[in-house]
């Protein structure tokens, strides 16, 4: 196993601390367990094999296992000289985007963040919040959709007056679309479950759980018309999901994401008609996602949207959540609401016509400054569409390049405690009540035949690649449904990847869960798949409901050390 400096340091930390622990009976005992899990580690133990020690295979996996391990690079990423490239990508990651300071220019005029960092504190899962504000530590992405089976309906399309991740910050003379003041987040106690299923275990031991509720007044939306002119309005909260690994799971073939929804749906399994042909047993055709030509599966994001990490993802989000704009995308992420709204408001012509040498100032009459303002905030397409939309790229594609390298190139911790019999004995149970139908442990990479833009082949720019690996993600790639209250827009989420999430705590903090941070713990996390009896993870809830607490306690063990 290839091991970066940094392993290799807090290696050799470890055994200078081995070699002092006869200090105290305390520090013996403490030397003696890291001396037993080291010993085992990449060795078979009770279970699991010895390849589930390193969960991303020998290329994806970090042997680091402490605070920051989130941000290792995979040894691949040496092994391929692409060291400088990761560390240059990183800085687009972390650093906040502004109006006019090259490399990290372009910010706005509407923006969701001014980093990719703020929505994915410390490389993790998102963090639960109190407040909705357009700050680090904020993981969560604001869906506003028309409902359409009622107004508590998790079904319904995005509004078309704001994106579809929607903007809370704008550069100066601008309104933000959506004013975060007036964001209403409420956190609710579940009083009783759906499914009947009781608030305490059988052996007494009672569980918490809470859900959000949001909402967003028609005054808060500076757009013209508002979503409320076009139809009822609802809201839910998406969490941003880690990104540790990433470049593995686009590793996985999409002849092998066939097979296994083809296996699913030959049990019985229903799945998600716009990703499943039931009839044909075949992919549905917008299950196909279609860039420069090529087809791949769609299998990034809760809603499976995306088809590859170069081209969804953090590709997509370094364009539309700082608004950046790259050779490939050289155009503004807005709508023509809120372009017309702001070419309609009083104080944004005021400021501009102030101003002589604002981009919007045309003529300098009020006429022209509006035609101005309203020809360059329309969102355009992938080509110049009008006078307007003539603005160099922010974003050279070799920085893109840097970016995609160090997003393909973040490795997955190794797995922790696999020689406890107590792990092990939660991974037996994990199985036995039927977790793993959906958090499917193992895959393959195989070729790693990964499709990449344009604009990094036209350049023969690589990227890490993941061959023939065996990773252990812990899901199946594909869609189920919870039906939980207030539960995740579009009702179908796909299986989150549960590698790595045991380092949440020393890594971000917190151990939130699920796609809107409800839970807490895994205890809430797993108890919330049985809020009704229509869940796809109901009859698991259940057995996991009746285990005597050594067991779920075990399961809880196991699912932190993977």
């Amino acid at each position: 196993m290839t091991r970066n400096k940094k392993n290799y340091l807090i290696i050799l930390s470890g055994l200078l601390c081995f070699g002092m622990a006869s200090c105290s009976d305390d520090d013996t005992k403490e030397a003696e367990g890291t001396k037993t899990d080291a010993q085992f580690i990449g060795q078979k133990v009770g279970n699991f094999l010895a390849e589930e020690w390193y969960p991303g295979g020998e290329l994806g996996t970090t042997d680091n296992v402490s605070a920051g391990c989130y941000e290792d690079e995979a040894p691949v990423v040496n092994q391929m000289g692409l060291i400088d490239a990761f560390n240059k990508g990183e800085a687009f990651f972390e650093r906040n985007y502004n109006t006019g300071t090259a490399p990290f220019n372009g910010l706005g005029p509407a923006a969701v963040r001014k980093s990719c960092l703020d929505c994915h504190p410390a490389y993790g899962h998102g963090k639960r919040v109190d407040r909705y504000t357009a700050s680090w530590g904020n993981g969560y992405l604001l869906v506003v959709y028309h409902p359409v089976d009622g107004q508590n309906s998790d079904d319904g399309p995005y509004v078309a007056e704001v994106t579809g991740m929607p903007q809370t910050l704008a550069s100066s003379p601008f309104l933000a679309p959506i004013d975060e003041d007036q964001i209403q987040l409420d956190w609710k106690k579940l009083t009783a479950m759906e499914s009947g299923l009781p608030m305490e275990f059988p052996d007494g031991e009672k569980y918490e759980l809470i859900y959000p509720e949001l909402y967003i007044p028609e005054s808060a939306f500076n757009t013209n018309p508002t979503p409320y002119e076009t139809g009822p309005v609802a809201f839910r909260l998406e969490s941003t999901i880690g990104i540790i690994g990433t470049g593995l799971i686009d590793a996985i073939p999409d002849d092998s994401i066939k097979k296994q929804y083809a296996n699913e749906a030959a049990h019985g399994v229903e799945l998600n008609p716009a990703m499943w042909d039931k009839e044909k047993n075949d992919w549905a055709a917008s299950a196909m996602y279609t860039a420069n030509g090529v087809n791949r599966i769609k299998k990034f994001t809760y809603a499976c949207t995306r088809g590859s990490l170069q081209d969804g993802a953090g590709a997509n989000a370094i364009w539309n959540i700082t608004n950046v704009s790259r050779s490939d995308r050289p155009y503004l992420y807005s709508t023509n609401a809120w372009a017309k709204k702001m070419s309609e408001t009083p104080e944004v012509i005021a400021a501009i016509k102030a101003n002589p040498k604002s981009p919007y100032y045309a003529d300098g009459t009020n006429e022209g400054i509006k035609e101005a303002v309203n020809g360059l905030l329309q969102p355009g397409t992938n080509q110049f569409d009008n006078q307007w939309h003539n603005f160099t790229p922010e974003m050279s594609d070799e920085n893109f390049w840097a970016f995609m390298v160090w997003h393909r190139g973040l490795a997955i911790p190794r797995a922790r405690n696999l020689n406890d019999p107590e792990v092990q004995r939660g991974k037996q149970v994990f199985n036995e009540i039927g977790c793993q139908y959906c958090h499917r442990a193992k895959w393959q990479t195989t070729n790693d035949n990964f499709w990449s833009p344009s604009i990094l082949t036209t350049k023969n720019l690589n990227l890490p690649t993941y061959k023939n690996q065996n990773i252990y993600p812990y899901t199946d790639m594909v869609q189920h449904r919870l039906f939980m209250k207030n539960g995740i827009h579009g009702s179908w989420c796909r299986t989150t990847p549960l590698w790595g999430r045991g380092l949440s705590k020393i890594n971000t903090g917190a151990e939130d869960r699920l796609h809107d941070c409800r839970a807490r713990n895994e205890i809430e996390a797993i108890m919330w798949h049985g809020y009704s009896k229509n869940s796809d993870a109901y009859e698991s809830t259940v057995k996991f409901y009746n285990l005597p607490k050594a067991d779920r306690d075990a399961v809880v063990k196991f699912l932190q050390s993977i």
